[in-house]
């Protein structure tokens, strides 16, 4: 019996990388077609993280772990720099471990697939250092990926060494300023270091597999394999939607009880429910969460609201009641269900309850509301989240609200935020576009669908250079 390649995965933090990366590994462990082993750095940043670890690892023990031990550095010089960034420059200052890590691993590694924010070590390490392919699982939109590689560039043509104007993506169009993450502003951010880092070295990847699909990005996708936005870029693989595929974590705990939030669904009227999360690792002021509250209230439509108020779940100590206001809860009894518990998203969006998803835009969330036909009001927090939101508007399934803000400043009313609710939620048009792109996604990784054809072919390349 032939032996089937074996594939090394290095992901990198947070659950918005870690849910596309176990996705994707699942996807491949089900064709049977490859050897996978996953490099897992230790400690993680948040508990949602490591439950997430070791539920791919039960429902997939045939996939090996290798456990990756950080090197301590002093953080203090970074003061007040976000956790996840903090991990990102951990694993890069740990990177040079990883060359006798793989180098040993059992049987001998066939390629590396490492996540984008590791890309500018991982990269010369795996071809330069272990001769081995390496590709690049990109976690956002192809929207984005156009911006990343083109990124370096914009800078040598600006002659600058931070985002300081409009971009004019070659196949993409002009990005306003205030479309990519903000942190890219200020040149001495780790954030940006590790960019403009990543974007500079992601062209000698042997190939990027993007979570996306080809009828929800066909510009960003043609001008990317045409070479319009980086000459001779890598051959890109849209293999999205990217979907569970087993339950792994603590979803099992959540759905298995009465009091669940999908046995909450199931007393309501079908497309009735506007589900409102801002991510996992997004915390909202304690005033705009109050004007949510009073929107939602306003808008009188049922909801299932998961609050969040700090960026590391660890931290969050804080009590609904506390943070929702006097009476709130007693108010929406019945009609609104709120959470500050782990919820299976998938399985929230997919039940038919729900008619609404206001959102941080998220490309996870996006792609699974895509995936179920959810209409979604945009609200945009940070990092790439305005660019994906432009996803949402040209493709014609959701409003952005371009407007509305997370700065702490500027907060939304509930007055304003209940009109949009209600005014999305009877938008026939939206609703047909968004039924219309849960079309295109299940399609798209069909046998014989252009995610499908692109898996095929990336197998395909990882034989051809076993």
């Amino acid at each position: 019996m032939a032996l089937a390649p074996h594939l090394v995965f290095v992901p990198s933090a947070g659950m918005g990388h870690l849910l596309p990366f176990s996705r994707f590994i699942t996807a491949l462990a089900n064709t049977g077609a490859v050897d996978i082993s996953v490099v897992t750095a230790l400690p993680t940043v948040s508990a949602a993280e490591a439950e997430h670890f070791d539920g791919l690892f039960a429902a997939f023990p045939a996939i090996r772990r290798i456990d990756f031990n950080l090197l301590p550095f002093d953080e203090s010089v970074f003061a007040g720099a976000d956790p996840f960034h903090l991990q990102w420059e951990s694993l890069r200052r740990s990177a040079h471990l990883l060359g006798p890590m793989i180098a040993s691993a059992t049987p001998r590694a066939s390629a590396v697939i490492t996540d984008v924010t590791l890309a500018s070590q991982v990269i010369p390490i795996a071809k330069d250092e272990l001769h081995l392919p390496c590709h690049v699982l990109f976690v956002s939109c192809a929207t984005m990926l156009s911006f990343l590689a083109y990124f370096p560039t914009y800078l040598d043509g600006a002659e600058a060494d931070h985002l300081a104007g409009d971009v004019d993506v070659p196949g993409i169009g002009l990005i306003p300023v205030d479309y990519p993450p903000a942190v890219l502003r200020n040149s001495e951010s780790l954030f940006t270091k590790h960019f403009i880092a990543n974007g500079r070295l992601i062209a000698e990847a042997d190939g990027i597999l993007v979570n996306t699909f080809d009828a929800l990005e066909p510009d960003a996708l043609a001008a990317l394999r045409s070479g319009k936005v980086v000459p001779g870029f890598p051959q890109v693989f849209a293999v999205g939607p990217l979907m569970s595929s087993t339950t792994t974590g603590s979803d099992k705990a959540v759905l298995g009880t009465s009091s669940s939030p999908i046995a909450w669904l199931d007393a309501q009227p079908a497309r009735s429910v506007v589900y409102v999360a801002f991510g996992n690792r997004n915390a909202v002021v304690p005033d705009q969460i109050r004007e949510i509250g009073a929107g939602l209230e306003a808008s009188g439509c049922p909801f299932l609201w998961v609050v969040k108020t700090t960026v590391v779940d660890r931290e969050d100590n804080a009590e609904l009641k506390d943070v929702l206001g006097d009476g709130f809860l007693v108010r929406v009894q019945g009609r609104g269900l709120v959470t500050k518990e782990w919820v299976d998203q998938e399985a929230v969006l997919k039940h038919p309850a729900i008619g609404l998803s206001l959102s941080h835009c998220g490309w996870n969330s996006v792609m699974e509301s895509a995936v179920h036909g959810v209409p979604l009001l945009a609200w945009p927090m940070l990092g790439d989240q305005r660019l994906i939101a432009t996803v949402i508007r040209s493709g014609g399934f959701g409003l952005w609200m371009e407007h509305w803000s997370w700065d702490g400043e500027n907060v939304v009313s509930g007055v304003e935020i209940g009109e949009k609710v209600r005014e999305l939620m009877g938008d026939e048009a939206i609703s047909a576009r968004a039924a219309k792109v849960r079309e295109e996604a299940t399609k798209a990784v069909a046998h014989g669908g252009t995610s499908y054809r692109n898996m095929q072919e990336f197998l395909a390349t990882l034989k051809a250079t076993f």
